[in-house]
């Protein structure tokens, strides 16, 4: 696993990953709908600010699943989130809201060229509480594993029992409200 994302200010996570480039490649995986299906979830998006979005989460679509799904993330199959871009820079910044509890969010991917490779630095903001914040960490550590494995040209393997591993460490690193 890479690094564990860090709590940056109260109600923020941020992740730091160096990625296979060019920068190009790795944009296309955070804005078209069939690369980023592979990842995080399928759905138009209006690249501007203000433009909307959706992302259809169907976890089949982009890692193979090879342990039954636990009952706390049965829900996850199949729902749509709707949100806004706050922020749009091709290929190097996307921002959106994220409805996350009663508040909305926000999701930064920063992207900067490092030779060949791509650094991204993934911030999410205004997070609700303690419990929502070790969930996300944990969600957003897992996808981008899967994120780095197709961009590598593996194909990744959704296990739960890892992402329930990685939630357990985050429970450890995260402080108590």
């Amino acid at each position: 696993m890479s690094d564990y994302g860090v709590v940056t200010e109260p109600r923020t996570v941020r992740f730091e990953r160096v990625l296979p480039g060019p920068i190009d490649r790795v944009w296309a995986y955070l804005t078209e709908s069939d690369k980023r299906a592979k990842w995080l979830a399928s759905g138009p998006m209006e690249l501007r600010a203000s433009g909307r979005f959706e992302l259809k989460f169907n976890q089949a679509d982009y890692a193979a699943i090879i342990e039954p799904v636990p009952e706390r993330f049965k829900h996850h199959g199949g729902e749509v989130e709707v949100g806004i871009i706050t922020q749009c820079d091709p290929p190097r910044l996307l921002a959106f809201t994220w409805r996350e509890g009663p508040v909305d969010s926000e999701v930064i991917f920063e992207l900067t060229p490092r030779g060949r490779d791509v650094s991204l630095v993934l911030t999410h903001h205004r997070l609700g509480n303690r419990a929502e914040m070790v969930s996300v960490a944990s969600g957003w550590h897992t996808l981008l594993e899967i994120l780095v494995e197709h961009l590598n040209g593996c194909e990744p393997r959704w296990i739960w029992s890892v992402r329930a591993a990685v939630e357990a460490e985050y429970e450890k690193r995260i402080a108590p409200d």
